[in-house]
């Protein structure tokens, strides 16, 4: 019993030792053990239980407040880092990664709100496997986020899925469940009393987070919101540094390019006025601008080239003084040239074309436009008589067009001065843009009568030519077949002739006229013909009549089935015409099945020729079909006046 008691004295003093030397708390369960197996009594056996449950009691106690010790040195840590200078997205990933190993967690993450969207997405984040990546947007009203914004304050969950307290998004949980995250703590990141984003940690097992790890979290958070807007203030003021620095620079930079810009300019003025030539300042202009140069007069003409320019045809260089003119500025074309307009006030002088060895700068299209006014002065002082003769050649055909008309034989001789003998056939061409393009037609229509060796005119937004030749018809499909792709719009285009003499010049002209507004009536907008391929309908507005014939050589044979065979044939393809060529909504105005329909149009074709749907062709059955209807129509009205006399002259 002695050695009992003694041993009990010493295991008594064994827990104190143990505590002392903060042995793991299973060594208190091996002395508890050993006394039980050296047989100590009940009495003693029990002190030492208890001396056992205090003693573990104490180093839990003191474990917690190493822990404790432990996270607020890490958090003083952490604000000694945080403290240090960072750019946002440093300070982001530092607070990640601060916040994982702070709690000894398995991932964590920073969420800030999309103020135009609606959204959260996730700035930063530290430990993840998947999905949860850098700018993953998530719903703004779900989640622990929700919470923590709405209510400044810590929240947590020891199992995310499984907690009703949280309003869940399909979204956020399927991130979870690809992350395999189970509890989850969010606290607030704020600076002053408004939240900006909340800062996550979570495990990847269930945890109840104790009270220790969420104000040590909560510490980290209000550390974090101070040092985030730092580091936003000083990102802001490093973008605003550098801007005025990189404006500085471009202000030199722009200053030093016009002192450049200002003495090329006195050169290639001191070049022009000292009597150099054209071919001279297109050297200069492409030593300048490290490329060919091209110069050409107002109606296409090359005037000089320096250097390697591919030859182009009359189109491109028309293609390219309406852009440049229209637009009062250099423009890049679709075969790589640069174009600038040669203009003395309104006056078109001529295109300034371009091909650039190396890639264009703004400073390459302001020093184009110094080229371009010395290439201006330098025709104005070579050549202005020469480009007179433009704006004579306009004014003669205004002449030819005045009503009442000019003496033929002042006509005659001011024609023959500029090289035109109106003795010879003519045909006059009315074109007729449909969208709003007036100064590109004016431009286009002088460098086209130019080539065409004809004359030109602008008459109530329409371009007017007179071009030497016998086939109207194939000089207004020609002027619409160029014209229409340059302007970007349909064009209508009506013709008359051909004419020979002044005198007829005028009655020409109104015959154009009518075909154009003829074809307007019809709508046949954005076609070319001249009047008398409209058929009868030309030969109507020439004056002549032969209504009867035009009907029957165009849709004759179906008028002679429809009377022999009781059928409907005529009205099928007024209503075809009228459906827009759908032969299912003919059949909705017919009341008939699609398949009847398409069986009349086979029909049809088996008459007309497998053609005459055709677009000329067309055009010609249908003015058949509406002459037809108005014939109809008199012939029944004067039959019914005829009727109503008879019977009264019987009375």
């Amino acid at each position: 019993m002695a050695q009992d008691n003694a041993w009990a004295g010493t295991g008594a003093y064994a827990v104190l030792d143990l505590l002392a030397s903060e042995a793991p708390l299973n060594q208190f369960e091996i002395l508890v053990s050993e006394a039980r197996q050296k047989g100590v009594s009940a009495e003693e056996l029990a002190a030492l239980e208890r001396a056992k449950r205090v003693a573990m009691t104490i180093s839990e106690e003191l474990e917690r407040h190493r822990q404790r010790e432990a996270g607020y040195s890490a958090l003083v840590d952490t604000a000694r880092e945080l403290a240090e200078p960072h750019d946002l997205d440093s300070m982001l990933k530092v607070i990640t990664r601060r916040a994982r190993l702070l709690l000894g967690i398995d991932m964590s993450y920073i969420s800030l709100p999309d103020d135009e969207d609606g959204y959260v997405y996730v700035r930063t984040s530290d430990g993840h496997t998947s999905t949860l990546n850098v700018g993953l947007r998530l719903p703004h009203d779900a989640g622990l986020g929700s919470s923590v914004l709405a209510n400044p304050a810590p929240f947590w969950t020891p199992d995310y899925l499984n907690d009703a307290r949280i309003r869940h998004s399909e979204v956020i949980d399927r991130v979870v469940r690809a992350e395999g995250q189970r509890a989850v703590m969010a606290v607030p990141l704020s600076h002053g009393t408004k939240p900006f984003g909340a800062l996550y940690v979570s495990s990847r097992s269930v945890r109840h987070f104790t009270a220790d790890e969420v104000a040590l979290l909560s510490s980290l958070g209000d550390l974090a919101g101070v040092a985030i807007e730092r580091a936003t203030l000083l990102d802001r003021s490093a973008a605003a540094v550098a801007e005025l620095e990189a404006q500085s620079a471009r202000t030199a930079a722009v200053m030093a390019g016009m002192r450049e810009l200002s003495d090329v300019h006195n050169e290639l003025i001191e070049l022009v006025l000292s009597g150099g030539d054209l071919p001279a300042l297109a050297e200069a202009a492409s030593r300048r601008l490290d490329g060919a140069v091209r110069i050409c007069a107002a109606n296409g003409t090359v005037l000089t080239t320096a250097g390697d320019m591919p030859e182009g045809g009359s189109r491109s260089v028309v293609l390219a003084t309406m852009d440049a003119h229209t637009a009062h500025k250099p423009v890049l074309l679709e075969n790589g040239l640069w174009a600038a307009p040669i203009a003395a006030g309104s006056e078109d002088l001529g295109t300034l074309l371009l091909r650039p060895g190396r890639p264009i700068a703004p400073r390459d299209e302001q020093l184009l436009r110094l080229v371009a006014q010395a290439a201006a002065i330098q025709i104005l002082l070579q050549n202005r008589t020469a480009f007179a003769e433009g704006q004579v050649r306009d004014e003669l055909l205004d002449d030819l067009l005045a009503s009442p008309p000019r003496p033929p034989q002042q006509l005659e001789k001011h024609a023959r001065r500029l090289g035109i003998d109106l003795s010879k056939p003519h045909v006059v061409v009315i074109a007729r843009s449909e969208g709003e393009s007036l100064g590109k037609a004016a431009i286009w229509a002088s460098s086209y009568a130019h080539r065409m060796s004809g004359l030109k005119s602008m008459r109530n937004g329409c371009a007017v030519l007179l071009l030497p030749g016998t086939d109207a018809g194939a000089a207004a499909r020609a002027v619409g077949e160029e014209l229409s792709p340059l302007l970007g719009h349909p064009l209508t285009t009506g013709a008359a002739g051909p004419v020979t003499g002044p005198g007829s010049v005028f009655h020409g002209y109104q015959e154009a006229l009518r075909c154009l507004d003829a074809m307007t009536s019809l709508g046949a907008i954005g076609r070319a013909a001249s009047s008398r391929e409209l058929g009868f309908l030309g030969v109507l507005l020439s004056d002549n009549h032969d209504v009867e014939g035009y009907i029957d050589s165009a849709i004759g044979p179906v008028l002679d089935y429809d009377r022999l065979r009781s059928t409907e044939l005529t009205r099928t393809l007024e209503v075809y015409f009228e459906a827009g060529g759908s032969p299912t909504y003919a059949a909705k105005k017919l009341h008939v099945h699609p398949n009847t329909v398409a069986r009349r149009l086979e029909r049809i074709s088996e008459l007309l020729g497998p053609e005459w749907q055709q677009p000329e062709r067309a055009l010609e059955v249908q003015l058949a079909l509406r002459l037809s209807r108005v014939r109809s129509g008199l012939l029944r009205r004067g039959s019914t006046i005829a009727k109503e006399r008879s019977e009264d002259q019987d009375t």
